[in-house]
């Protein structure tokens, strides 16, 4: 009989029990229950196991343990491995679904491996048949010019991390305001605050929405032990405040620069901080400089793709609903930003006409704080300067010009759009398959998170995550994770429209539909990058993770 193949997982570690297992069925063991063993020959085999024991520990102490760094190899849609899948059809991709509920997609309490603690999508469908060059093109994959997750940490921050994530008289407490997203930056920033203070992280506060009337808590929407576990060589997070540290005074601070350095947080708080014992941090949203040493950086991307992690109620019916597109085939994730808050924000107008139009300046009339737009520049001026959602019918305009055929599944991720179905008419017209999470779940299923707002973006997030393609129609903070995150996990195809330069060519009657499609195409294939352009003057490893939290493989760093 021949003997199977034995496939590596390089996220499966050996655990203790299959130590014990291992050592269980050695020679030695036999050796050691042989009743012809002599008692000398017994001390001296015995004395030799633990020399050479404690010989492996000091030369293991010379290397990076899996806390502290993290080499994960995830296969480049774009690979050759990938690129000799199949032609998609519906019994290939059941045949594949199968091995993903059954491997690649569970959900291990257990695990200590850094490796399998990233979210893994589904695999990109290969696309193939009577496709017209176009649309070929549209449906590729990005080359990821063989890089790969990679989080080493330096020498001296390994030496730093056995004080800092023991540190038990310094607290960090952080409040963290908005929706899920913003939230989300907040709380990766509070964790590399704590490293700089060398204090202990207490589970951050989500400040509740009032916009959204979101009282969510972090355990509603991330694994807290996970969180807690994934970050254990790096700060220590405790659930709450010790006794010892309820009654002392605090230091409560809710006003901080823009772009401050880690240099200006410990120069500002670190002495108040180990007097106090306890420092509370509010309005933290983009107050921390992207732009940190290669060890903080690293960190970030620690935090965002493989710390938070969400719950498990809103990943298993997140994960849910994207085999359920995913098994169809392949499928368009799109972020519109239609809904009336955006709106209102933006100063921008809904392209739905003058009754809705008024509903919106009213409210922004009745609620100037809610603007977030350049008060200076009238709804023309900010549109063609690109700081206005794509609606429906640009949306559409876009697609059809990237080449995405008409038969294309479109994921919409958002919240409900202001105008409900009419806001989606001119989209719907030309790509009919439309689909929300509202019409992918089941009865009952979405009814724990309909009061959640977070928790539904949270499911949002995942399906779009999981899709071949993601397109954002006002980039955003979704917009960016995710940008990031795809990047970060295998290369999948983002595409973040230039809306000032696309604009003005939309509105040009001279130029005809073919021209426009290919002076689109054009533009949006340099967007298709992991890695900022030369213009982005700040270098934000949330959305563009490349270099800093990834390397090629063979350069050295493996």
């Amino acid at each position: 009989m021949a003997r199977g193949r034995t496939i590596k997982n390089p996220f499966i570690s050996l655990t203790p029990r299959s130590l014990c297992q291992l050592i269980s069925a050695s020679p030695l063991t036999s050796l050691f229950s042989s009743k012809k063993t002599s008692p000398s020959l017994f001390i001296f085999i015995l004395s030799f196991v633990v020399s050479f024991a404690f010989l492996g520990i000091s030369v293991l102490r010379f290397f990076p343990s899996s806390q502290d760094s993290i080499q994960c190899s995830i296969v480049s849609p774009s690979s050759p491995s990938s690129q000799s899948l199949p032609t998609f059809s519906s019994s290939h991709s059941q045949i594949i679904l199968a091995a993903l509920l059954a491997g690649i997609n569970s959900y291990n309490e257990n695990e200590p491996r850094l490796g399998s603690s990233a979210m893994v999508p589904l695999p990109v469908h290969v696309v193939s048949g009577n496709l017209s060059e176009e649309e070929r093109e549209f449906w590729q994959q990005p080359d990821g010019n063989g890089y790969r997750p990679c989080l080493e940490f330096s020498i001296g921050y390994r030496k730093k991390s056995a004080k800092i994530s023991g540190e038990k008289n310094r607290f960090l407490v952080v409040v963290a305001a908005g929706g899920l997203n913003q939230q989300r930056n907040q709380i990766i920033d509070a964790v590399v605050i704590a490293r700089i203070l060398e204090a202990s992280l207490v589970v951050p506060i989500l400040q509740v929405n009032l916009i959204w009337e979101d009282e969510s808590e972090f355990s509603d929407l991330y694994d807290v032990e996970h969180f807690k576990r994934t970050l254990r060589a790096d700060v220590r997070v405790v659930s709450s405040l010790p006794s010892t540290h309820l009654a002392a005074k605090q230091t409560i601070v809710n006003q901080i620069p823009y772009n401050v350095s880690p240099l200006w947080i410990r120069a500002r708080f670190f002495k108040r901080l180990n007097q106090d014992g306890a420092l509370v941090l509010g309005g933290l949203d983009s107050k921390l400089s992207k732009n940190l040493p290669p060890d903080l950086q690293k960190l970030r991307c620690k935090v965002a793709f493989h710390a938070l992690r969400f719950s498990r109620p809103i990943l298993q019916l997140g994960n849910q609903l994207a085999r359920r597109m995913w098994i169809e085939g392949p499928y368009i994730a799109l972020h519109l930003r239609l809904e009336k808050d955006v709106w209102v924000r933006t100063g921008c107008l809904t392209g739905l006409g003058p009754e809705y139009d008024k509903i919106i300046t009213q409210i922004r009339e009745s609620q100037p704080r809610y603007l977030t737009a350049r008060v200076n520049m009238n709804y023309t001026q900010r549109r063609l300067s690109g700081l206005c959602p794509l609606n429906a019918l640009e949306m559409a305009r876009l697609l059809k010009s990237l080449g995405a055929p008409r038969s294309a599944r479109l994921y919409i991720a958002g919240g409900e759009p202001f105008g409900g179905t009419r806001a989606l008419q001119q989209l719907a017209a030309e790509f009919p398959h439309l689909v929300r999470k509202e019409m992918l779940a089941r009865e009952g299923e979405l009814s724990p998170f309909l009061n959640s707002s977070s928790a539904l973006s949270a499911i949002d997030y995942i399906v779009s995550f999981n899709s071949d393609i993601f397109i954002p129609s006002h980039g955003g903070n979704m917009g960016r994770a995710l940008l990031g995150h795809r990047a970060y996990m295998g290369h999948r195809k983002c595409i973040r429209p230039n809306k000032r330069t696309i604009l003005p060519f939309f509105e040009d009657p001279s130029i005809s539909e073919e021209e426009l499609r290919k002076i689109i195409r054009s533009l949006h294939n340099k967007y298709l990058k992991s890695e900022p352009s030369k213009k982005e003057k700040t270098k934000d490893v949330i959305a563009f993770p490349l270099p800093e939290c990834m390397c090629r493989q063979g350069t050295g760093v493996y």
